[in-house]
Protein backbone atom coordinates (compact mmCIF):
# COMPACT_ATOMS: atom_id res chain seq x y z
CA UNK A 1 0.00 0.00 0.00
CA UNK A 2 2.70 2.49 1.00
CA UNK A 3 4.71 2.16 -2.20
CA UNK A 4 7.37 4.89 -2.61
CA UNK A 5 5.48 6.25 -5.61
CA UNK A 6 2.23 6.39 -3.61
CA UNK A 7 3.97 8.26 -0.80
CA UNK A 8 5.59 10.68 -3.26
CA UNK A 9 2.30 11.48 -5.01
CA UNK A 10 0.51 11.83 -1.67
CA UNK A 11 3.11 14.34 -0.47
CA UNK A 12 2.77 16.24 -3.75
CA UNK A 13 -0.98 16.48 -3.17
CA UNK A 14 -0.34 17.89 0.30
CA UNK A 15 1.91 20.61 -1.12
CA UNK A 16 -0.24 21.26 -4.18
CA UNK A 17 -1.80 24.74 -4.45
CA UNK A 18 -4.38 23.84 -7.07
CA UNK A 19 -7.08 23.01 -4.50
CA UNK A 20 -10.21 25.11 -4.41
CA UNK A 21 -10.48 27.63 -1.60
CA UNK A 22 -13.03 25.48 0.26
CA UNK A 23 -10.84 22.36 0.13
CA UNK A 24 -7.86 24.37 1.37
CA UNK A 25 -9.97 25.87 4.15
CA UNK A 26 -11.15 22.42 5.26
CA UNK A 27 -7.55 21.19 5.19
CA UNK A 28 -6.34 23.98 7.48
CA UNK A 29 -9.41 23.68 9.70
CA UNK A 30 -8.70 19.96 10.12
CA UNK A 31 -5.06 20.57 11.02
CA UNK A 32 -5.92 23.35 13.48
CA UNK A 33 -8.75 21.26 14.98
CA UNK A 34 -6.44 18.31 15.65
CA UNK A 35 -3.79 20.65 17.08
CA UNK A 36 -6.23 22.44 19.41
CA UNK A 37 -7.86 19.19 20.54
CA UNK A 38 -4.55 17.54 21.43
CA UNK A 39 -3.23 20.68 23.14
CA UNK A 40 -6.45 21.07 25.17
CA UNK A 41 -6.28 17.44 26.28
CA UNK A 42 -2.68 17.80 27.42
CA UNK A 43 -3.28 21.07 29.30
CA UNK A 44 -6.51 19.97 31.00
CA UNK A 45 -5.14 16.59 32.09
CA UNK A 46 -1.93 18.22 33.33
CA UNK A 47 -3.94 20.71 35.41
CA UNK A 48 -6.12 17.90 36.78
CA UNK A 49 -2.96 15.96 37.64
CA UNK A 50 -1.69 19.06 39.42
CA UNK A 51 -4.86 19.39 41.49
CA UNK A 52 -4.76 15.66 42.25
CA UNK A 53 -1.18 16.01 43.49
CA UNK A 54 -2.15 19.06 45.54
CA UNK A 55 -5.05 17.16 47.11
CA UNK A 56 -2.82 14.16 47.80
CA UNK A 57 -0.23 16.32 49.54
CA UNK A 58 -2.88 18.01 51.69
CA UNK A 59 -4.51 14.69 52.59
CA UNK A 60 -1.16 13.18 53.55
CA UNK A 61 -0.09 16.24 55.50
CA UNK A 62 -1.81 14.93 58.64
CA UNK A 63 -2.97 11.46 57.56
CA UNK A 64 -0.98 8.29 57.99
CA UNK A 65 0.59 6.98 54.81
CA UNK A 66 0.27 3.46 56.27
CA UNK A 67 -1.66 2.50 59.40
CA UNK A 68 -1.31 -0.60 61.56
CA UNK A 69 -4.31 -1.32 63.78
CA UNK A 70 -5.61 -4.25 65.79
CA UNK A 71 -7.83 -6.63 63.87
CA UNK A 72 -11.44 -6.17 65.02
CA UNK A 73 -12.04 -9.93 65.17
CA UNK A 74 -8.65 -11.06 66.43
CA UNK A 75 -9.02 -14.61 67.80
CA UNK A 76 -6.72 -14.00 70.77
CA UNK A 77 -8.18 -10.61 71.68
CA UNK A 78 -6.58 -7.19 71.40
CA UNK A 79 -2.74 -7.12 71.21
CA UNK A 80 -0.95 -6.27 74.44
CA UNK A 81 1.78 -3.70 75.06
CA UNK A 82 4.55 -6.18 74.30
CA UNK A 83 2.92 -7.19 71.00
CA UNK A 84 2.61 -3.55 69.95
CA UNK A 85 6.29 -2.96 70.74
CA UNK A 86 7.31 -6.03 68.71
CA UNK A 87 5.08 -4.88 65.86
CA UNK A 88 6.68 -1.42 65.92
CA UNK A 89 10.18 -2.94 65.73
CA UNK A 90 9.10 -5.19 62.85
CA UNK A 91 7.56 -2.30 60.94
CA UNK A 92 10.55 -0.04 61.47
CA UNK A 93 12.86 -2.71 60.07
CA UNK A 94 10.79 -3.20 56.91
CA UNK A 95 12.04 -1.95 53.55
CA UNK A 96 10.75 1.50 52.57
CA UNK A 97 9.72 2.55 56.11
CA UNK A 98 11.03 5.89 57.36
CA UNK A 99 9.40 6.17 60.78
CA UNK A 100 6.82 4.62 63.13
CA UNK A 101 4.81 6.32 65.86
CA UNK A 102 1.89 5.27 68.08
CA UNK A 103 -1.39 7.17 68.00
CA UNK A 104 -4.86 7.11 69.54
CA UNK A 105 -8.03 8.62 68.11
CA UNK A 106 -11.24 9.39 69.91
CA UNK A 107 -14.45 10.95 68.57
CA UNK A 108 -15.57 13.76 70.85
CA UNK A 109 -17.41 17.06 71.08
CA UNK A 110 -15.61 20.38 71.47
CA UNK A 111 -17.75 22.58 73.72
CA UNK A 112 -17.38 26.33 74.18
CA UNK A 113 -20.64 27.99 74.95
CA UNK A 114 -22.79 28.52 73.07
CA UNK A 115 -21.14 26.43 70.31
CA UNK A 116 -20.52 22.70 70.13
CA UNK A 117 -18.59 20.95 67.34
CA UNK A 118 -17.90 17.26 66.61
CA UNK A 119 -14.16 16.67 66.47
CA UNK A 120 -11.65 13.86 66.28
CA UNK A 121 -9.26 14.00 69.22
CA UNK A 122 -5.94 12.51 68.12
CA UNK A 123 -3.24 11.65 70.60
CA UNK A 124 0.36 11.70 69.37
CA UNK A 125 3.85 11.48 70.84
CA UNK A 126 5.78 14.52 69.53
CA UNK A 127 9.09 12.81 70.28
CA UNK A 128 8.37 9.71 68.20
CA UNK A 129 10.08 9.51 64.79
CA UNK A 130 7.69 10.36 61.99
CA UNK A 131 4.90 11.22 64.41
CA UNK A 132 4.29 14.89 63.78
CA UNK A 133 6.74 16.22 61.21
CA UNK A 134 3.97 17.50 58.95
CA UNK A 135 1.97 18.85 61.92
CA UNK A 136 4.95 20.92 63.01
CA UNK A 137 5.06 22.50 59.54
CA UNK A 138 1.33 23.22 59.59
CA UNK A 139 1.24 24.95 63.00
CA UNK A 140 0.40 28.64 62.63
CA UNK A 141 0.39 29.52 66.35
CA UNK A 142 2.14 27.79 69.23
CA UNK A 143 4.68 24.99 69.22
CA UNK A 144 4.47 21.22 68.98
CA UNK A 145 6.67 20.90 72.06
CA UNK A 146 3.78 22.36 74.12
CA UNK A 147 2.08 18.95 73.97
CA UNK A 148 3.49 17.26 77.06
CA UNK A 149 2.06 14.37 79.14
CA UNK A 150 -0.56 15.51 81.64
CA UNK A 151 -0.39 19.15 80.56
CA UNK A 152 -3.93 19.21 79.17
CA UNK A 153 -2.81 21.24 76.15
CA UNK A 154 -4.21 20.83 72.66
CA UNK A 155 -3.59 22.15 69.16
CA UNK A 156 -6.77 22.74 67.16
CA UNK A 157 -7.53 23.24 63.46
CA UNK A 158 -7.86 26.79 62.20
CA UNK A 159 -11.51 26.31 61.22
CA UNK A 160 -12.36 25.00 64.71
CA UNK A 161 -10.59 27.98 66.28
CA UNK A 162 -12.55 30.42 64.10
CA UNK A 163 -15.92 28.79 64.74
CA UNK A 164 -15.43 28.60 68.50
CA UNK A 165 -13.53 31.89 68.81
CA UNK A 166 -10.44 30.23 70.23
CA UNK A 167 -6.99 31.72 70.71
CA UNK A 168 -3.87 30.37 72.44
CA UNK A 169 -4.32 30.10 76.23
CA UNK A 170 -8.13 29.80 75.92
CA UNK A 171 -9.84 26.84 77.56
CA UNK A 172 -11.89 24.28 75.66
CA UNK A 173 -14.08 21.56 77.13
CA UNK A 174 -13.90 18.18 75.41
CA UNK A 175 -16.84 15.84 75.91
CA UNK A 176 -16.49 12.13 75.21
CA UNK A 177 -19.89 10.42 74.90
CA UNK A 178 -19.91 7.08 76.74
CA UNK A 179 -22.41 4.82 78.49
CA UNK A 180 -22.18 3.13 81.86
CA UNK A 181 -22.63 -0.56 82.63
CA UNK A 182 -26.40 -0.13 82.67
CA UNK A 183 -26.49 1.49 79.25
CA UNK A 184 -27.23 5.00 80.54
CA UNK A 185 -25.32 7.96 79.04
CA UNK A 186 -22.26 8.84 81.11
CA UNK A 187 -20.21 11.43 79.21
CA UNK A 188 -16.67 12.19 80.28
CA UNK A 189 -15.58 15.82 80.36
CA UNK A 190 -12.15 17.40 80.47
CA UNK A 191 -11.05 20.96 80.13
CA UNK A 192 -8.05 21.53 77.84
CA UNK A 193 -5.96 24.62 77.20
CA UNK A 194 -5.44 25.69 73.61
CA UNK A 195 -1.69 25.71 72.96
CA UNK A 196 -1.88 26.62 69.27
CA UNK A 197 -3.59 26.22 65.91
CA UNK A 198 -2.70 24.54 62.62
CA UNK A 199 -3.86 24.91 59.03
CA UNK A 200 -3.23 22.59 56.08
CA UNK A 201 -5.88 23.97 53.70
CA UNK A 202 -8.19 20.95 53.81
CA UNK A 203 -11.55 21.14 55.60
CA UNK A 204 -11.39 17.45 56.54
CA UNK A 205 -8.41 18.31 58.75
CA UNK A 206 -8.80 21.96 59.70
CA UNK A 207 -12.44 21.59 60.78
CA UNK A 208 -12.28 18.24 62.59
CA UNK A 209 -8.85 17.46 64.08
CA UNK A 210 -7.70 18.29 67.58
CA UNK A 211 -4.24 17.14 68.69
CA UNK A 212 -3.22 16.30 72.25
CA UNK A 213 -0.49 14.23 73.84
CA UNK A 214 -0.99 10.49 73.53
CA UNK A 215 -1.03 10.04 77.31
CA UNK A 216 -3.80 12.63 77.75
CA UNK A 217 -6.03 10.98 75.16
CA UNK A 218 -5.52 7.53 76.69
CA UNK A 219 -6.36 8.91 80.12
CA UNK A 220 -9.57 10.49 78.82
CA UNK A 221 -10.73 7.56 76.71
CA UNK A 222 -12.93 4.89 78.29
CA UNK A 223 -11.68 1.33 78.10
CA UNK A 224 -11.66 0.22 74.46
CA UNK A 225 -13.23 3.47 73.17
CA UNK A 226 -10.11 4.88 71.53
CA UNK A 227 -8.82 3.61 68.23
CA UNK A 228 -5.12 2.92 68.70
CA UNK A 229 -2.41 1.84 66.31
CA UNK A 230 0.81 2.75 64.57
CA UNK A 231 1.27 5.50 62.02
CA UNK A 232 3.90 4.51 59.48
CA UNK A 233 5.79 6.99 57.35
CA UNK A 234 7.37 5.73 54.13
CA UNK A 235 10.12 7.16 51.95
CA UNK A 236 7.80 7.64 48.95
CA UNK A 237 4.05 8.09 49.44
CA UNK A 238 3.33 6.48 46.06
CA UNK A 239 4.93 3.24 47.27
CA UNK A 240 2.65 3.05 50.33
CA UNK A 241 0.45 0.23 48.87
CA UNK A 242 3.55 -1.90 48.24
CA UNK A 243 4.91 -1.20 51.74
CA UNK A 244 1.50 -2.05 53.26
CA UNK A 245 1.44 -5.37 51.40
CA UNK A 246 4.95 -6.11 52.69
CA UNK A 247 3.90 -5.35 56.28
CA UNK A 248 0.84 -7.61 56.02
CA UNK A 249 3.18 -10.49 55.28
CA UNK A 250 5.49 -9.62 58.19
CA UNK A 251 2.96 -8.93 60.96
CA UNK A 252 0.81 -11.55 62.72
CA UNK A 253 -2.89 -11.87 61.90
CA UNK A 254 -3.86 -9.91 65.00
CA UNK A 255 -2.81 -6.72 63.15
CA UNK A 256 -4.48 -5.06 60.19
CA UNK A 257 -2.60 -2.85 57.72
CA UNK A 258 -4.10 -0.18 55.47
CA UNK A 259 -2.62 2.63 53.39
CA UNK A 260 -3.72 6.12 52.34
CA UNK A 261 -5.05 4.96 48.97
CA UNK A 262 -7.62 2.82 50.80
CA UNK A 263 -8.47 5.47 53.39
CA UNK A 264 -9.10 8.10 50.69
CA UNK A 265 -10.31 5.82 47.90
CA UNK A 266 -13.49 7.85 47.25
CA UNK A 267 -11.55 11.07 46.62
CA UNK A 268 -9.25 9.57 44.03
CA UNK A 269 -11.95 7.43 42.44
CA UNK A 270 -13.96 10.59 41.82
CA UNK A 271 -10.91 12.34 40.34
CA UNK A 272 -10.19 9.34 38.11
CA UNK A 273 -13.77 9.35 36.80
CA UNK A 274 -13.62 13.11 36.16
CA UNK A 275 -10.34 12.76 34.26
CA UNK A 276 -11.75 9.91 32.14
CA UNK A 277 -14.91 11.81 31.25
CA UNK A 278 -12.99 15.01 30.54
CA UNK A 279 -10.62 13.09 28.26
CA UNK A 280 -13.53 11.59 26.32
CA UNK A 281 -15.22 14.99 25.95
CA UNK A 282 -12.05 16.73 24.74
CA UNK A 283 -11.25 13.82 22.45
CA UNK A 284 -14.42 14.73 20.57
CA UNK A 285 -12.60 17.86 19.35
CA UNK A 286 -10.05 15.60 17.69
CA UNK A 287 -12.88 13.41 16.36
CA UNK A 288 -14.57 16.43 14.75
CA UNK A 289 -11.26 17.41 13.17
CA UNK A 290 -10.92 13.82 11.90
CA UNK A 291 -14.35 14.11 10.24
CA UNK A 292 -13.08 17.26 8.55
CA UNK A 293 -10.15 15.22 7.22
CA UNK A 294 -12.67 12.73 5.82
CA UNK A 295 -14.62 15.52 4.11
CA UNK A 296 -11.46 17.11 2.75
CA UNK A 297 -10.13 13.84 1.31
CA UNK A 298 -13.49 12.96 -0.24
CA UNK A 299 -13.48 16.33 -2.04
CA UNK A 300 -9.86 15.79 -3.13
CA UNK A 301 -10.76 12.33 -4.47
CA UNK A 302 -13.67 13.82 -6.42
CA UNK A 303 -11.40 16.57 -7.75
CA UNK A 304 -8.68 14.09 -8.74
CA UNK A 305 -10.86 11.48 -10.45
CA UNK A 306 -9.13 12.07 -13.78
CA UNK A 307 -5.67 11.79 -12.23
CA UNK A 308 -6.68 8.58 -10.45
CA UNK A 309 -7.98 7.12 -13.72
CA UNK A 310 -4.74 7.98 -15.56
CA UNK A 311 -2.64 6.42 -12.81
CA UNK A 312 -4.80 3.30 -12.91
CA UNK A 313 -4.43 2.98 -16.70
CA UNK A 314 -0.65 3.24 -16.28
CA UNK A 315 -0.76 0.11 -14.12
CA UNK A 316 -1.18 1.36 -10.54
CA UNK A 317 -3.05 -1.14 -8.39
CA UNK A 318 -5.94 -0.11 -6.08
CA UNK A 319 -3.75 -0.50 -2.95
CA UNK A 320 -1.25 1.98 -4.41
CA UNK A 321 -4.04 4.45 -5.12
CA UNK A 322 -5.21 4.02 -1.52
CA UNK A 323 -1.68 4.72 -0.33
CA UNK A 324 -1.70 8.11 -2.07
CA UNK A 325 -4.69 9.46 -0.17
CA UNK A 326 -3.84 7.73 3.11
CA UNK A 327 -0.43 9.44 2.94
CA UNK A 328 -2.08 12.81 2.31
CA UNK A 329 -4.48 12.39 5.24
CA UNK A 330 -1.79 11.07 7.61
CA UNK A 331 0.55 13.97 6.88
CA UNK A 332 -2.19 16.51 7.68
CA UNK A 333 -3.47 14.65 10.74
CA UNK A 334 -0.09 13.74 12.21
CA UNK A 335 1.27 17.23 11.63
CA UNK A 336 -1.69 18.52 13.64
CA UNK A 337 -0.95 15.98 16.40
CA UNK A 338 2.73 16.98 16.52
CA UNK A 339 1.90 20.68 16.69
CA UNK A 340 -0.74 19.96 19.35
CA UNK A 341 1.75 18.05 21.52
CA UNK A 342 4.29 20.87 21.27
CA UNK A 343 1.68 23.55 22.01
CA UNK A 344 0.11 21.54 24.85
CA UNK A 345 3.46 20.89 26.52
CA UNK A 346 4.47 24.53 26.19
CA UNK A 347 1.24 25.65 27.88
CA UNK A 348 1.21 22.90 30.54
CA UNK A 349 4.82 23.52 31.59
CA UNK A 350 4.20 27.27 31.95
CA UNK A 351 0.68 27.31 33.43
CA UNK A 352 1.92 28.87 36.67
CA UNK A 353 3.28 31.80 34.64
CA UNK A 354 0.53 32.11 32.03
CA UNK A 355 -2.46 32.10 34.42
CA UNK A 356 -1.24 34.97 36.65
CA UNK A 357 -0.40 36.97 33.50
CA UNK A 358 -3.94 36.48 32.15
CA UNK A 359 -5.45 37.37 35.53
CA UNK A 360 -3.44 40.60 35.70
CA UNK A 361 -4.13 41.52 32.09
CA UNK A 362 -7.88 40.91 32.08
CA UNK A 363 -8.43 41.73 35.78
CA UNK A 364 -10.20 38.56 36.90
CA UNK A 365 -9.56 35.79 39.40
CA UNK A 366 -10.02 32.16 38.36
CA UNK A 367 -10.01 30.79 41.91
CA UNK A 368 -11.41 33.25 44.44
CA UNK A 369 -9.40 33.30 47.66
CA UNK A 370 -12.63 33.67 49.66
CA UNK A 371 -13.96 30.38 48.28
CA UNK A 372 -10.92 28.20 47.60
CA UNK A 373 -8.00 27.30 49.85
CA UNK A 374 -5.65 27.16 46.89
CA UNK A 375 -5.79 30.05 44.40
CA UNK A 376 -2.92 28.89 42.17
CA UNK A 377 -3.44 26.66 39.12
CA UNK A 378 -1.00 23.75 39.45
CA UNK A 379 0.06 21.56 36.53
CA UNK A 380 1.81 18.21 36.57
CA UNK A 381 2.84 16.68 33.25
CA UNK A 382 2.68 12.88 33.09
CA UNK A 383 4.48 11.55 30.05
CA UNK A 384 2.26 8.48 30.02
CA UNK A 385 -0.75 10.77 29.47
CA UNK A 386 1.05 12.60 26.66
CA UNK A 387 1.82 9.30 24.92
CA UNK A 388 -1.76 8.04 25.31
CA UNK A 389 -3.20 11.31 23.93
CA UNK A 390 -0.83 11.32 20.96
CA UNK A 391 -1.53 7.66 20.12
CA UNK A 392 -5.31 8.14 20.38
CA UNK A 393 -5.19 11.20 18.14
CA UNK A 394 -2.95 9.44 15.61
CA UNK A 395 -5.33 6.47 15.46
CA UNK A 396 -8.36 8.73 14.96
CA UNK A 397 -6.69 10.65 12.14
CA UNK A 398 -5.47 7.41 10.56
CA UNK A 399 -8.98 5.93 10.61
CA UNK A 400 -10.29 9.11 8.98
CA UNK A 401 -8.25 8.36 5.85
CA UNK A 402 -9.60 4.85 5.25
CA UNK A 403 -12.98 5.60 3.64
CA UNK A 404 -11.75 8.29 1.18
CA UNK A 405 -8.82 6.04 0.20
CA UNK A 406 -11.14 3.09 -0.48
CA UNK A 407 -13.40 5.34 -2.51
CA UNK A 408 -10.41 6.49 -4.58
CA UNK A 409 -9.27 2.90 -5.16
CA UNK A 410 -12.74 1.97 -6.46
CA UNK A 411 -12.70 4.69 -9.13
CA UNK A 412 -13.32 3.08 -12.52
CA UNK A 413 -10.83 4.47 -15.10
CA UNK A 414 -13.22 4.11 -18.05
CA UNK A 415 -16.01 5.93 -16.22
CA UNK A 416 -13.72 8.74 -15.07
CA UNK A 417 -12.19 9.28 -18.56
CA UNK A 418 -15.43 8.97 -20.55
CA UNK A 419 -15.87 12.69 -21.11
CA UNK A 420 -12.20 13.69 -21.06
Amino acid sequence: MFHPLSVYVGLRYVRARSHTFFVSFITWASLVGVCVGVAALIVILSVMNGFEGELRDRLLSLSAQVRVTATATAPAGAPGVAEWQNAARTVLGAKGVEGVAPYAELPALAVRRPEMLPVLLRGIDPRAAGSATELARAITQGHLADLTPGSGRIIVGQVIAERLGLAPADSLTVLVPTVDAGGAPAPKLREFTVAGTFEVGLPDHDATLVFAHLADVRALAPQGAASEGLRVRVHDALTAPAVAARLRALLPRSFEVSDWTQDNANYFRAIRIEKTMMSLILLLIVAVAAFNIVAMLVMVVTDKRTDIAIVRTLGASPPRVMGIFITQGLVIGWLGVALGVVLGLALALHVETIVPFLQRTFRFQILDAEVYYNTAIPAEVHWGNILAIAVAALLLTALATVYPAIRAARTAPAEALRYE
